[in-house]
Parts: structure tokens; sequence; C-alpha cells
């Protein structure tokens, strides 16, 4: 799925008034990621991952670190 067909879906769910409100927040937070991560890399066509939303959050976390071998 593309990226912005996923946020379009995800913001369509959180206007739903049928779903419950743990799950309106999880969604709510989880668009504040994807607008956070797309800002930081607007050419990104694909969803990323929890990890790579995580990474964009905290750089310099352990599980995101680079290393060159």
């Amino acid at each position: 799925m593309e990226f912005n067909q996923y946020i379009d879906q995800v913001k369509k769910e959180v206007d739903d008034p049928s779903i419950n409100k743990q799950r309106k927040r999880h969604l709510e937070d989880e668009l504040n990621l994807l607008d956070s991560y797309h800002k930081n890399h607007p050419n990104v066509e694909e969803v990323p991952n929890s990890l790579e939303l995580y990474c964009d959050m905290n750089p310099n976390a352990l599980e995101c670190r680079h290393y060159e071998v």
C-alpha cells in the first residue's frame, strides 16, 4: 500500500464514530508519528514499519544504530 493511501485509510477510521476510544487514541498517535516521519522523509512512498517510526523519533537508540562493516 502506498504511504498516502495508508494515511487516508487511518484518517477515515479515526473519523468513524463507531470505533472505541482506545482504538481512536492509538490511531491518532499513529497519525502523529506518520506525519512526523513524512516531514523527515518526504520522498518515501512505502508505509514505514514500527521500527522505522521508532528510529525516526529516537535516532540515538541502541536499536537504531548503524554500524559500518
